[in-house]
């Protein structure tokens, strides 16, 4: 009780002190910044840096990334729950730690509605389900039929336990009977030299992770999970278009700081971290990974983390999805 009440004590502390900090105009760092990806070698980890490389030249501190993964993405967030809540620690975070691990998981660290501070929802993006070409299947259809020709043979997988590339799959395996076993990894990076070389057989990856494996043959690409066919690959038609209505599953990245963080602080992040998404070099960066500039308000961001929750938590719910 008592080492709770010093973290509290402590905690109160040092918002007052930055509070104090930032009184008198716009808050600045004067010191090196952090900022924590909680998976390896994705999308999330090339954003973090896109955006980290900016935001040095623009408060004049290094801003330094750190991969933290594990526990699909809850080790990295936690560690940021749990930091002061003094502008120095930052989170990139996506749909599993933020939205899908809090009905996911039976026991979590911390609460990523009450415990983290929304910043900006920088980037969302649909889905692709690609396959590994050794598979003998051109089409969504062809993949369930195979499936359920070869039970137990089709194994899937994905960026993280809780990520949205692990629920898309299993919404799939609800809706179809597809069967396929779950194999996640701790980031893109082992998934996809998994895919490629056959351990697995299938996975709904963001199209800026699979894109270069589709053009040169080594992963084939089936559908989408948007609303509307990709314009880049006009002929992949979408998960509704294959057969199954309502089958939308947006993958999104996101910034967020300790709860607790003071408003003059959460503002000038915003500020900073929305002017760099516009930036024409960045803008193209994220174009060419087939995303979708969001860059909303802290405001905004915090209702589309409560919407996630409660979107995810249905499908955890009517697939029986388990973490681990």
């Amino acid at each position: 009780m008592h080492a709770l009440l010093r973290k509290a004590a402590c905690a109160l502390a040092v918002c007052s002190m930055a509070q104090a900090a930032v009184a008198a105009g716009e808050w600045a760092p004067t010191k090196p910044v952090r900022i924590i990806v909680p998976i390896v070698g994705s999308t999330n980890d090339v954003l973090g840096r896109l955006v980290a490389s900016k935001l040095e030249g623009i408060l004049g501190q290094p801003v330094i990334v750190e991969n933290k993964p594990g526990a699909g993405g809850n080790i990295g967030a936690d560690l940021v729950a749990k930091s002061p809540p003094d502008g120095y620690t930052l989170l990139v975070g996506y749909n599993g730690p933020i939205a899908i691990n809090k009905t996911l998981f039976d026991n979590m660290p911390y609460d990523p509605v009450t415990d983290l501070a929304p910043i900006t929802l920088a980037v969302s993006s649909p889905q692709y389900l690609v396959v590994n070409p050794g598979l003998p299947v051109k089409s969504v259809a062809d993949l369930v039929a195979w499936s359920k020709a070869h039970p137990g043979k089709l194994s899937y997988g994905s960026v993280a336990t809780g990520s949205a590339s692990h629920l898309t799959m299993e919404m799939l395996n609800e809706a179809s009977g597809l069967g396929a076993t779950h194999v996640p990894y701790r980031g893109a990076s082992p998934a996809l030299v998994d895919l490629v070389a056959g351990n697995v057989q299938a996975a709904f990856m963001v199209p800026g992770n699979v894109q270069q494996y589709v053009k040169e043959g080594r992963l084939r690409l089936l559908a989408s999970t948007g609303e509307k066919r990709f314009p880049s690959t006009p002929d992949i038609p979408t998960m509704i278009e294959a057969g199954y209505p309502h089958f939308v599953a947006t993958s999104w990245i996101g910034f967020l700081a300790p709860a607790g963080t003071p408003r003059p602080i959460i503002d000038r992040y915003n500020k900073e971290i929305v002017k760099i998404l516009h930036m024409p070099d960045v803008q193209q960066k994220l174009r060419d990974m087939e995303f979708e500039v969001v860059a909303n308000t802290p405001e905004q961001f915090g209702a589309w983390i409560r919407t996630e929750v409660e979107r995810w938590g249905k499908v955890i719910k009517a697939t029986g999805a388990k973490a681990g």
